[in-house]
């Protein structure tokens, strides 16, 4: 097996999971074999290639744990309504989001479909995202839902990122059941959800928890059905309203409760209490052009594990950088550094179930690493427009360079 040494490492930056804390290592190297990190520590000795990194910083790759990639055009028309003063809401009630959305992707081909969410994957990497979940959610039928869940398999076979499949045909109601949304959730419970099981792509089930959307009573079918059919469950919580829809995802047990803006004090300490991650998205409410940030330091204090990502989609947030949420997160959460690479790299990868494989740098994980041409991890946050990444690795592969 051919070996790739990483020296002249300024710091390395990651969570350790002996000590079960983020740690800042000096003056290491790493050793990988076959994409897989074998050793690390001083003065290793020689292998069959050998890259140096500049006395530069080190940190694993970003895994971004919540995404809707899968659409066609992004929305800009609604981006111009909203700086004029229409609301998401009023442009969702208008007919506008996630349903104009939903007539473009139902026509495409999945052709067409692989090559504009190839070009996004692209992007991913070169912001240093070596692990991206994906969300389908966009064709509300049951053809279209599993055509984009086949777009998500077939561009995952063949590109250097690792795309994690959720189903989420609750995203919101097609037109043709806006005055029938019951029947609209039996048709994913009875139809959709057994479809997506039989064809093996998606590990996990996502419901959109929102007056307007998807009501408790709903959201609850639909995840139950999900997890029976073997699909795990994660959540949109609580964005816009507070109505109860995190206290469901503390009953379900959720992998992860997501948004999180309007939660309430009873619905952290559920939360806490049954150790749900949260997943904040602070693009969303940055892209949007809200004032209300999700309350991280309180979700923290009462022990909320917490996970950041970019909530990349067609109209909401067009926002594929990690860097940039960290950016956000520190200035809008006053999130600490350290604890925002951390909810950008371990956390959101125990989310989805992977934290075994990748999502820090330790012996016996995946090689995915970026190399930067900063010295120091404050500069990331700081450095808001430009880029200071120097090398991707994915795998033990070279995917990204200048």
């Amino acid at each position: 097996m051919r070996t790739l040494k990483l020296g002249n490492i300024g710091s390395l930056v990651s969570f350790n999971s002996e000590l079960s804390k983020m740690i800042t290592k000096r003056d290491v190297e790493v050793v990988i074999e076959n994409g897989t990190i074998i050793e690390i520590g001083k003065k290793l000795g020689d292998t069959d290639y050998f890259i140096d990194c500049g006395n530069n910083l080190v940190t694993p790759g970003f895994v971004d744990s919540h995404t809707h990639p899968v659409f066609v055009n992004t929305r800009e028309k609604e981006f111009e309504m909203r700086i004029s003063g229409i609301s998401y809401q009023e442009i969702h009630e208008r007919g506008g989001g996630i349903l104009k959305c939903t007539k473009l992707l139902r026509e495409a081909s999945e052709d067409i479909l692989i090559s504009k969410v190839k070009s996004r994957m692209d992007t991913f990497l070169s912001f240093g995202t070596t692990t991206v979940e994906c969300k389908s959610g966009y064709g509300l039928d049951t053809g279209s839902e599993l055509k984009s869940l086949m777009v998500i398999d077939k561009i995952n076979k063949n590109h250097e990122i690792d795309m994690i499949p959720t189903f989420m045909g609750g995203h919101d109601f097609p037109s043709e059941f806006q005055n029938k949304k019951d029947d609209y959730v039996d048709l994913i419970c009875n139809n959709m959800i057994p479809e997506v099981t039989k064809q093996g792509i998606a590990k996990f089930n996502d419901v959109f928890c929102e007056p307007g959307y998807f009501n408790i009573e709903q959201s609850k079918k639909i995840l139950e059905t999900g997890e029976k059919y073997g699909l795990l469950s994660r959540m949109h919580c609580d964005e816009f309203s507070c109505f109860g829809a995190s206290k469901l995802a503390a009953e379900l047990k959720v992998n992860s409760a997501d948004h999180l803006m309007e939660i309430d004090k009873d619905g952290i300490d559920r939360l806490a209490k049954e150790n749900v991650i949260g997943t904040l998205l602070p693009g969303t409410t940055f892209f949007l052009g809200k004032k209300k940030y999700a309350p991280y330091e309180d979700l923290q204090k009462q022990g909320v594990e917490i996970a950041i990502a970019s909530d990349y989609n067609s109209g909401s947030c067009n926002i594929q950088s990690m860097p940039f949420i960290i950016t956000l997160s520190c200035i809008y959460f006053k999130m600490n550094i350290l604890d925002a690479i951390k909810a950008s790299t371990i956390t959101p990868s125990k989310s989805l179930m992977i934290d075994d494989k990748v999502g820090s740098i330790e012996k016996g994980k995946i090689a995915d690493i970026i190399v930067w041409s900063i010295p120091d991890v404050k500069s990331i946050p700081y450095s808001i427009n430009q880029s200071n990444i120097n090398l991707v690795l994915k795998k033990g592969k070279p995917v990204i360079t200048p």
